[in-house]
């Protein structure tokens, strides 16, 4: 899969001014906020097809599938206090620069990023998991009920 850092490459939080990392973590909230509302919508999809589902082997994916979002979920939420978090401390060394250890907090700035990057790279696999259950799902189910009541 790809890289789904969005910054530029290189040594660019070892380098970059405390302003234009404040407005890259507002960048990841954002991006955090979408990612909550996105795994909002696809549990509302699995729960919307799941009263339809008779077959066995549907219903325990749509469980295991269900429970890596509401597990994903949280770990937004999780993401987002971090964040908050994050913002608060950049604010603090953006107004005492002398007060605090800027090595430390570009170490915890590339921690965070990672562990952002790495949570998108799940959420979409969880969507392309999500789709592609559903439309199994719809097929399968749709042939048992025209082959039980056609």
């Amino acid at each position: 899969m790809g890289n789904f850092r969005s910054r530029p490459k290189g040594d660019y939080i070892q380098n970059t001014n405390w302003q234009e990392l404040y407005v890259l973590t507002e960048h990841w909230k954002s991006d955090l906020l979408f990612y909550r509302d996105d795994l909002k919508f696809l549990n509302k999809l699995l729960q919307r097809y799941f009263i339809w589902i008779t077959k066995e082997d549907n219903l325990d994916a749509v469980r295991v599938l269900g429970q890596g979002i509401m597990n994903h979920s949280a770990y937004c939420n999780k993401l987002l206090e971090r964040i908050k978090e994050h913002l608060s401390h950049l604010a603090g060394i953006m107004d005492e620069p002398f007060k605090n250890d800027a090595n430390a907090f570009r170490i915890e700035h590339q921690g965070l990023e990672d562990d952002i990057s790495l949570f998108v790279k799940e959420v979409r696999e969880i969507r392309k998991k999500v789709f592609s259950l559903t439309e199994r799902v719809l097929d399968s189910e749709h042939l048992e009920h025209l082959l039980q009541h056609g």
